[in-house]
């Protein structure tokens, strides 16, 4: 999953705003303030939901029977997955709240995402021995993707939240990213 996501991230196309960025100081921090709020903020969502389902998820989805604890791993496993895939998507623009422009114009990114979600449906499905997976009802596959694609309106809301900024750079942060934009520059 962590591999075919990079791959994924790397094959994006360039874009014109990349050549508007000054250069990164040698020193700076690779990883970006808004980068840091994604990560954070995306990572205390995924926790609360997985610790729910962790410890309250037999009740909550009303599993019973010898296979429960098997089911409800499964489902855990699974919706972690679907986070992931979708925090990939989320994260081809860290700044942006329309992530995807320009998507289907990557076909290398779109043909990882699918294949990341063609590889968790056949271990979960049919390699239940050697991933200690269940087969899930399409009402649990349903759930996993949507507990997933939650993460999508989060991350919008995680990228109105300002990080601070540089102000000796002309309203740029010290790694060259540009600051948030607003009214129409958001799409």
């Amino acid at each position: 999953m962590d591999t075919l996501g990079a791959l994924a991230l790397a094959t994006e196309p360039p874009n014109d705003g990349l050549l508007k960025r000054p250069p990164v100081a040698r020193g700076a921090s690779f990883i970006t303030k808004a980068m840091w709020r994604n990560i954070i903020g995306q990572s205390i969502y995924q926790l609360i939901v997985l610790v729910i389902l962790t410890f309250d998820g037999k009740r909550l989805l009303r599993l019973s029977g010898s296979d429960a604890t098997r089911v409800l791993n499964t489902l855990i496993f699974n919706s972690f997955v679907f986070c992931q895939v979708f925090n990939e998507i989320n994260s081809r623009d860290i700044e942006k709240i329309n992530i995807f422009r320009g998507m289907f114009d990557s076909w290398i990114f779109v043909a990882i995402i699918s294949a990341t979600v063609v590889f968790q449906v056949v271990i979960v499905e049919f390699l239940g021995a050697f991933a200690s997976t269940v087969p899930l009802s399409w009402q649990f596959w349903l759930l996993s993707v949507l507990i997933g694609a939650i993460s999508m309106p989060i991350a919008v809301i995680l990228k109105c939240i300002p990080v601070e900024r540089n102000t000796s750079s002309k309203k740029k942060h010290h790694d060259g990213y540009e600051a948030l934009p607003s009214g129409p520059d958001l799409a």
